[in-house]
């Protein structure tokens, strides 16, 4: 939120929710780009967090499982076959 006063602008500040009423006041287009940016901006300054731990622990388990013979690998189309069979297209 901001003010002008004499051509001088005065920002103030705003708690999470009235910036979450404003944001969500704004047309379904702009809001959508506002949580765009917002969303690049967390992947870029966020370390790894749990569930890239989480997925990197389950490549791991799945690696593991096909190079022990209990899992086996099928191709990309064979796979797309499969996953088009299952939901019925």
């Amino acid at each position: 939120m901001f003010a002008a006063f004499g051509g001088t602008i005065i920002f103030m500040s705003m708690t999470i929710e009235e910036l979450a009423t404003e944001a969500l006041s704004l047309p379904s287009e702009a809001r959508a780009l506002l949580a765009e940016r917002l969303v690049v901006s967390l992947d870029v300054a966020a370390p790894a967090s749990r569930l890239d731990e989480l997925w990197a622990a389950e490549a791991q388990r799945r690696l593991a499982e096909v190079r022990s013979g209990r899992a086996q690998t099928v191709s990309g189309d064979e796979a797309a076959v499969r996953v088009r069979r299952a939901v019925g297209r």
